[in-house]
C-alpha cells in the first residue's frame, strides 16, 4: 500500500521547465496544466517548451484562454473548454485528457461541458483532501504550495464540501501558524494512513516569492517516503479511483 503522490502544476508559465526537472530530479510524478494563451498577462510556455515537456510529463488543459467559467455564458465556456483541447492536442500531436476549472470555479454544467468535449477528468482546487475526490471531473487537492493564512483554509473548507472527509487535514491546518509545516504535517497524515497527497503550484508564485529551495526541499522529503509505484500523474491517479468509470474513454 503506502502513500500515493501526485503534483499539478497550472497556468504553463515558463517557469514549470525549472519544476519539471526538480520533479525528475527526484523520480516523482505529476501533471502540467496550460492554457494556450494567459488573458490575464501573464506568460505561457512557447510550443517548443510544452513539447518538450510533454515527453517528460502529462499535459492537461486550462482552457484556451485561462478564462474563469463562472464569468461568461454557456457558449463561451464551452468553447474555451473545447478549443484548449483541440488547439494544444494540435500543438502536441497527442490527445489531452485532463481539464483543470481555471481558479477552481466551474458549475454543475461545466462538468457536462468537460466530459462532452472528450476529456477523461477534470481536477478542481478544493484542498484537504486525502483522497482523489469525489469523481473524475472532480478531482480534489491536498493543498497548495504557498504561504496561505488560515483563513483562506477556512474558506476553501467551508465552500468544498465533504467536511468529515476533509477536517483532519484542516485540524492539521489550523494548529500550525506555519504553512511549510503544515504542508508536511498534510503530507504525514497521508503516509501514516495511507492516503492520497496531490500537491498543486503556480510556478510564478515560486519565483515571487523565492520558496524554490522549500519546493526542493519537499520533493526531496517526499522521494524519500513514497514508493516509487505510487508516483502518479493526475490521470493515473483518475485512473486508479475512478478505473470503471474511464473504462474506453480517450
Amino acid at each position: 500500500m503506502g502513500a500515493i503522490f501526485t503534483c499539478s502544476i497550472d497556468d504553463g508559465h515558463p517557469s514549470d521547465m525549472r519544476l519539471a526537472d526538480l520533479l525528475e530530479r527526484y523520480g516523482l510524478n505529476g501533471t502540467f496544466y496550460v492554457p494556450i494563451v494567459n488573458r490575464e498577462g501573464s506568460p505561457v510556455m512557447a510550443p517548443a517548451a510544452l513539447r518538450e515537456l510533454a515527453g517528460r510529463f502529462e499535459i492537461g488543459s486550462h482552457t484556451y484562454s485561462h478564462q474563469f467559467l463562472t464569468r461568461v455564458d454557456a457558449t463561451r465556456a464551452a468553447q474555451e473548454i473545447f478549443w484548449g483541447k483541440h488547439a494544444l492536442e494540435d500543438m502536441l500531436g497527442r490527445p489531452v485528457s485532463g481539464f483543470c476549472y481555471p481558479g477552481g470555479r466551474y458549475r454543475r454544467v461545466h462538468l457536462r461541458m468537460v466530459r462532452a468535449a472528450g476529456f477523461a477528468y477534470a481536477r478542481t482546487t478544493v484542498n484537504l483532501c486525502l483522497d482523489a475526490g469525489p469523481g473524475r471531473y472532480e478531482m480534489a487537492t491536498s493543498c497548495q504550495f504557498y504561504p496561505h493564512g488560515r483563513d483562506v483554509y477556512m474558506r476553501n473548507f467551508a465552500s468544498g464540501g465533504r467536511w468529515l472527509h476533509r477536517r483532519r487535514c484542516l485540524a492539521a491546518f489550523l494548529r500550525s501558524s506555519d504553512w511549510r509545516a503544515r504542508l508536511y504535517k498534510c503530507f504525514e497524515i497521508a503516509e501514516t494512513h495511507n492516503r492520497v497527497f496531490h500537491l498543486w503550484a503556480h510556478t510564478a508564485d515560486l519565483d515571487s516569492n523565492n520558496s524554490w529551495s522549500e519546493m526542493e526541499n519537499f520533493l526531496s522529503h517526499v522521494s524519500g517516503s513514497v514508493k516509487t509505484s505510487n508516483r502518479l500523474s493526475n490521470r493515473e491517479l483518475a485512473e486508479r479511483y475512478f478505473i470503471e468509470n474511464m473504462k474506453g474513454v480517450l
